[in-house]
Parts: structure tokens; sequence; C-alpha cells
């Protein structure tokens, strides 16, 4: 019998230090859970810039690798806008067109969790663009923006073993830290409908999100907006979901920071010259989210990531082969010294600029029997201002598309009516650089060429790009080569030693005759 007591006494006693131990384990979980985000958005450039001083992906990748070691919570998410504009995309590799294959590859290398659309992902033709989504290895998000098919509106697709994956129109993400505490993070992504292609569709971006937000609401623990679109619908967005936690956005190129209510708005500068560093705390005790951000610029204090900084290497190589061959030394400086050249499209689209009037000025010196010079601001496509010193690959990738420099003859009442639409179009890729010999009378609608009126039945001879004469700029669809009112048009100079071939050639070979 005292023996049978002993044995049940030491039983007990097992029993009661288990369930104390268990105790003990079950509270261990605090509650409290940290989650990490690298923000980047409009990044067209995969390698540093400004002679390796800022940006470049392999460093964003170390970023977030230094990151994850003390959090493993820690995701990066690319808020729009990487496929184009890119000086990238008139090259060939393979055969193909390049359409931002360097972009992908390079995200995939630096561990980019989420992404969404920027209008700019739509530049790209369609087959193009599902190719770079097969060649993604992240997670896209899409709220508001579907694939428009023969077959209908579907959602866009990734193609995986012959097997399509929608993408998401909302995500949850489920985190857990080392004591245990778990938490449910809800996504949405929102593109604004700026790009029409024709393989787009676009639901309306404030109803969707409304929607998207009640659908995650009740089963998450903080719910997130990825957005690309302007700063001023960030902060409507904000204000009509005042429950979000938090807008990682992307669209604007020169970073952006509001708090509207309770809801933190972050974009980082573009071309990953910074990354935004937000830490959602979230206690799931009393259900309190906390936001914390931190801008980190991204420079040469950085080191580079070896994985991603050898793929950035490999498509420079790449690059650097194409641009050879048009003509290019895209390492060689070309201005070592001087003011920084403004090509931000807030200022190039509204008036001039001290690198508009060089892209002018070279373009007279190309074409010096020309009685004016024109350049619509949207082939300027940098956004950006060039830090000195500027290499030959900046003058390239500022004018990614390039084009030759046409000559055509054309009566001054063609050239009326363009100037008429470069004003209508202020504001926008087809406002208009020109030489500084034209002058808008002011009140009178009319212009002048070196003081004198603009003559309706005079010819005129005009240095021009080639993409103008297209029809397919904004509000000049009437300005192509059959118009009845160009009298000639001369013949395209294709070869390389001719800067008429090629803008870039012409900017560049302009910046050499210019006194240091």
């Amino acid at each position: 019998m005292r023996k049978q007591f002993r044995y049940l006494s030491f039983l007990f006693v097992i029993i009661l230090y288990s369930c104390s131990n268990t105790r003990k384990l079950a509270h261990s979980d605090n509650g409290k859970i940290d989650v990490n985000f690298v923000l980047i958005n409009d990044v067209y450039e995969i390698a540093p810039l400004e002679g390796g001083k800022t940006g470049g992906m392999a460093r964003v990748a170390t970023v977030k690798k230094e990151l994850l070691q003390k959090n493993p919570n820690t995701y990066m998410v690319m808020a729009g806008d990487f496929l184009s504009p890119s000086v990238y995309n008139s090259l060939k590799f393979e055969g193909s067109r390049i359409r931002g294959r360097q972009m992908v590859e390079a995200m995939n290398d630096a561990g980019v969790d989420l992404a969404i659309f920027g209008n700019h992902e739509f530049d790209i033709n369609e087959n193009e663009l599902l190719s770079r989504i097969n060649e993604s290895k992240f997670k896209w998000i899409s709220s508001n923006t579907f694939h428009q098919t023969a077959n209908g509106v579907l959602s866009f697709a990734k193609s995986l073993a012959g097997t399509a994956e929608p993408f998401a129109k909302t995500y949850i993400m489920t985190v857990r830290d080392a004591d245990g505490t778990t938490a449910r993070i809800g996504f949405m992504g929102l593109t604004l409908p700026f790009n029409n292609a024709g393989y787009v569709n676009y639901t309306d971006l404030f109803a969707t999100a409304q929607t998207c937000y009640n659908q995650l609401k009740d089963s998450c623990d903080a719910v997130v907006a990825i957005t690309h679109q302007l700063m001023e619908d960030d902060s409507l967005l904000a204000l009509k979901i005042p429950g979000l936690a938090l807008i990682l956005g992307g669209h604007e190129h020169d970073m952006r920071y509001g708090k509207v209510g309770n809801v933190i708005i972050t974009k980082a500068h573009a071309n990953a010259r910074s990354a935004y560093i937000i830490t959602l705390e979230l206690n799931k005790i009393n259900h309190q989210v906390k936001v914390s951000t931190r801008l980190q610029m991204i420079n040469d204090q950085i080191a580079a990531d070896s994985l991603t900084d050898a793929g950035v290497k490999k498509w420079m190589s790449i690059g650097e082969k194409n641009y050879a061959a048009l003509g290019f030394d895209a390492r060689k400086v070309v201005m070592a010294n001087g003011d920084p050249l403004d090509g931000r499209e807030s200022m190039i689209r509204t008036q001039t600029t001290n690198f508009t009037k060089l892209i002018v000025q070279a373009m007279k010196q190309a074409s010096p029997e020309s009685n004016l010079v024109l350049i619509n601001s949207g082939s300027i496509r940098v956004d950006d201002i060039l830090q000195m010193p500027v290499t030959q690959y900046d003058i390239i990738r500022s004018l990614p598309f390039g084009g030759s420099i046409m000559e055509v003859d054309m009566k001054g009442s063609l050239l009326l009516r363009i100037m008429a639409a470069s004003l209508k179009n202020k504001g926008i890729g087809g406002f208009l650089q020109y030489s500084p010999e034209l002058v808008n009378v002011s009140g009178t609608g009319n212009w002048s060429l070196h003081g004198n009126p603009i003559d309706p039945d005079k010819v005129y001879k005009i240095a021009l790009t080639d993409f103008l004469m297209t029809g397919g700029e904004a509000n000049m669809d009437f300005l192509k080569k059959d118009n009845p009112e160009i009298i000639k048009i001369y013949p395209t100079h294709t070869d390389v030693t001719d800067a008429r071939s090629d803008i870039r050639l012409a900017i560049i070979k302009y910046i050499a005759g210019l006194k240091p």
C-alpha cells in the first residue's frame, strides 16, 4: 500500500511538472510579431548609376538579406513599373527583343517576393508580357487589372508546366515568429488605368479596393494595399479605407511619404536609389498595428550581393555588345563636369531645361540647314537628373527609343498646327521642345521664327524625331508622311558615322565638341 502511494505521488509530480511545462510553452508566445517590407518601385536600371555611386539591384538584394538574418519575416515588394521603359527594350538577345527580361532575372536573383503591375508593364506587347510573367519567380497580385482576351476578360496568369496559375485579386500571407506567434496579412494590388493597351482591362480602382478590403479585413490581422498610382489617389484611398494598415506605393519617382489618418503611404526613389524599409508591429493581444518606416539610401556603402551582381554583369555585357553594334561606347564619359542635366518629366513636359536645350542644340548641329528643330518630350524617358560624370550609357538610357533625325520640308500652315497641338499637350509627352528662335507670340496664338511671323504659305525645312512623323503622338495624328502639306521628305540616314542616324549619337557628338 505504501509503495502504491509512493508510486501515485511520483506520477502526480510528473504530471504536475508536465502541465507546468506545457503552460510555460504556451505562455512563451507573447502575441507580438514584426514583419519587414523592403519596398522598391519604378526601377528601370539593374546596375548602379552615377558612375556606380547610387542604385543597383545587387545592393538592394544585400539590404534584404541583412534584414532576413535578423527577422525571417522580411519580404521585398516591387510596386510596379519595371519592364518598361528601359534602354534594354530595343536590344536583342537570343534572337528576340529583351523587353524587360533583364529586369525579371535581376528581381528573381534579388529575392523580390511580391509585385504588381505599373502602367509601363503594358508598353510591351501581349506575348512579351506573358513571357516575362512566366519567367518570374515572385508572386503577382492584381486586383483591378485583367487580361482582355478573345475569350473575354480573364485574370492574368503564370503558366507553370502547362498549368495556368491565375494572379490573385487578394492574397493572404501567414507569418510566424520564433516564439510561435502567428499572424495573417492581407494584400491587394491596384494599378491606375493609364495605359490603354488592347489586351488590358481595368475595373474601378476605388470600388475594387473597397471590395477587396471587405473580403480581407475579418480574416486578417492587417490589410496592406500595394499601389501604382498618383500620391493624391493614394491619399484618397486612405481616406476611403481608413482601416488599411499601410499603402506601399509607386508611380512617382522622387520618393514620397504621407500619413492620412492612421494610414502611412511610402514610395521609394526610382531606379532603386533608395528602398523604404517598413516594419509592421502586430500585437495579437490588443489587436493593434504599429507601423515604423526608414528610408534606406542605396549607394556604394552597401556591398553587392554576388548572385544578383553576376546576373547584372551578364546583362551589362549583352547590352554593351548591342550598343557597340550601333556605334556607342557605353562606358565612355562624355561630360565629366558641369551642372546636372534635368530630365525630370515634371519639368520637360511643361518647359525647357538645360538638358532639353542641349538635345535641341545637338539636333540643330546634326542638321545645320534646317530652319527649326522639333522633339517630343516623351522621347526623353530618364525622368531624373543626370549627375556628373555623364557617360554614353546615360545618353542612351535617357532616350531609350533612339531613332533617326528626319528632315522634311513643310508648309508654315502645318507647322502652326503642330505647335498648337504642342501647347494642347502641355504636361504630357506630346509637349514639344524646339529651337529657341521659334517664339510663341503671347496672347495671339501666333508664332514667329527669327522675329518673323510664321507664314502659312512658306515652306520651312524642319528637323524632327522620326517618331513624330508616324502620327502616333497625342493630338498629332495628322503628322504623317502622306500629309499634303509636307512638300519633301529627305532620305533617312542610316550610317552610324552620320549623327542624324540616331539622335543619341547626335547628342554625344555635340557634347564632345563643347569646351570643357
